[in-house]
């Protein structure tokens, strides 16, 4: 893709759109916000959980029915592909400028959704995988970085402040995009078939699966409690699978179409700073004169990747992302667990939770990005791992009280955790700018997301993993305390086929708990203490990182290592 201005797409690059003198700054940050509240929506994915691992049962999951450990990869995939986009992208960037990538990601990210309609429909979750994951995983990455070089120009005099408003939006994506993720798959979602209640269906069990006798014959089926089965406002009893819609096909299709919109009007308004422009009356302080580590010099893209300085802020990326990702992948399915036995938790209060993990992400974005200017990039992360070390600790202390009081606990916890989640992300560009200069701040920004992708895999991975091991060990505790006649009347099917009912769903840690003894202690709210210590863990290495960081040495500056491309941003 040539930077010239000939060619039917000249319009959108880089030399098209530079501003006249006296262009008014603040025009610029109002379509970053809205590109990124776009794009953000992904932190909202948690919502699509449920749905998506009862696409058959609709009301609770059935046999064939997608498991939560295939879903929760999703996500995954589009945070890597996110990384990857803005690794190689970034350098592109600084040769077309942000309204073309701007427009690239509006393709790929409302692009990628209808694809992972289609996917829904299909019940290909491979669709799913391509479209959402790493169609619009590109378009994320694309998205992200597009207005982060553009406003650090425009505001050289409030690094942290213009990162923190380049990036905000994404945090905030949630705030917007779980509310409406919610009101869609409730206008589309249709309840299935419903026979009766569980004693009065005559079931078999065969292959861990239920099946009802009909006069047509055996037909599949789903148990559904009095919660599943309200919210779709049904009554609790045998629902027959394969015949309703959570509304997941069609929501994707509405927010494709929507976001693409979206993300286009915004990519036109975005404009760039003529060579060598200051704002007004702002002269650059010394560098003796600076907060913290802040540079006057410039590292070019290639040499940022030969210094130490890039790989310790990858590893400070990297772990402070991962310890916030997996639980962001699945907040909604956690609080539901954790605290499901309490009669605020609804699903509503639920909802709520990922709405306002995305308020905390989107102000710590702006608060902890601004504070920065004054107290420096490295305190900043200095305050991000010893505080959130210690509440990461906390969180197994409150989940394992299971009270009204634990859950105001947990809540503020994790609030603060999502904030300073959300700092990071906003802080660490004006981080590398104090690092690397300006120059190519934004393709070496592009480049060290690479860290987040990685962060992509370890978060959702470690987070799934350990509490499936933890399920495990809970059923099979569970059902050495069930009195086993007991058990085979509740699921049709003796102990010695626990494998197989597990498998199919049809066994799990809430079902057990419903036919276990008096008094037995309910698991659910420490399948995710041993995640939280591992959290912690990484939090302790990544402050050991940040605490190494020094100035990049004077033989890594532009001028020694690329003359020809030593002059100001």
């Amino acid at each position: 893709m040539s930077n010239s201005g000939a060619g039917p797409l000249g319009f959108l690059l880089k030399e098209n759109i530079v501003a006249p003198d006296g262009y008014n700054r603040w025009r610029v940050p109002p379509a970053s916000i809205a590109i990124h509240l776009c794009i953000g929506s992904v932190y909202a994915w948690s919502v699509f959980n449920a749905p998506l691992t009862r696409e058959q049962g609709v009301v609770a999951s059935a046999g064939n029915d997608w498991s939560l450990s295939s879903v929760v990869w999703i996500f995954s995939v589009a945070i890597v592909c996110l990384g990857l986009a803005a690794a190689f992208g970034g350098k592109w960037l600084e040769k077309v400028g942000p309204r073309f990538v701007g427009v690239a990601a509006a393709f790929l990210w409302g692009g990628g959704f209808l694809v992972g309609s289609v996917g829904i429909s299909t019940q290909q979750l491979w669709l799913i995988y391509l479209g959402y994951g790493v169609l619009g995983g590109f378009g994320l990455g694309l998205g992200y970085v597009s207005p982060v070089s553009t406003l650090i120009r425009w505001f050289p005099d409030r690094r942290g402040m213009a990162t923190g408003m380049a990036i905000m939006g994404f945090g905030g994506g949630a705030m917007i995009g779980a509310p409406l993720i919610g009101g869609l798959l409730e206008a589309f979602q249709k309840a299935p078939e419903y026979l009766g209640a569980e004693g009065a269906v005559a079931m078999i069990t065969e292959g861990g699966r239920r099946f009802a006798e009909t006069a047509a014959g055996n037909v599949e089926v789903v148990v559904a409690s009095a919660n599943q089965a309200a919210a779709f406002g049904g009554e609790a009893g045998v629902y027959v699978v394969g015949t309703g819609d959570t509304g997941a096909a069609a929501t994707f299709m509405t927010l494709g179409i929507s976001y693409f919109i979206v993300m286009m009007i915004a990519a036109f308004q975005y404009r760039v700073p003529r060579e060598g422009w200051k704002p007004e009356g702002w002269q650059p302080k010394p560098e003796s004169a600076s907060k913290g580590m802040v540079t006057d010099n410039h590292v070019h893209i290639d040499q940022s990747l030969k210094t130490p300085q890039f790989w310790l802020l990858w590893i400070v990326l990297c772990f402070n992302v991962t310890a916030g990702i997996g639980v962001i992948g699945v907040a909604k399915t956690m609080i539901n667990e954790i605290f499901g036995n309490l009669a605020i938790v609804t699903a509503g209060f639920a909802g709520t939770y990922v709405l306002m993990i995305s308020v905390f992400n989107m102000c710590g974005r702006f608060f902890w990005a601004s504070t920065s200017d004054y107290i420096g990039r490295q305190n900043t992360y200095h305050c991000f791992f010893v505080l959130g070390t210690i509440l990461y600790l906390s969180i197994p202390f409150w989940a394992g009280m299971g009270t009204t009081t634990a859950l105001i606990g947990f809540y503020i916890a994790t609030m603060i955790i999502f904030t300073m989640y959300g700092g990071g992300f906003a802080t660490i560009p004006a981080y590398l700018a104090d690092m690397f200069g300006t120059l190519h701040v934004g393709g070496i920004h592009g480049r060290l997301l690479t860290a987040w992708s990685t962060a992509g895999v370890l978060g959702p991975f470690a987070i799934t993993y350990l509490r499936n091991i933890s399920v495990e060990s809970a059923i099979a505790d569970l059902t050495a305390k069930v009195d086993p006649a007991a058990f085979a009347e509740k699921f049709g099917a003796p102990v010695s086929q626990l494998s197989e009912l597990v498998a199919a769903k049809t066994v799990t840690v809430a079902s057990l708990m419903e036919i276990a003894p008096a008094g037995t202690v309910d698991p659910t709210g420490t399948l995710y203490n041993t995640t939280m210590y591992c959290m912690a863990a990484l939090l302790i290495i990544a402050f050991f990182a940040n605490l190494f960081v020094r100035p990049v040495k004077s033989h890594h500056h532009v001028e020694q290592t690329h003359p020809k491309e030593a002059y100001p941003a």
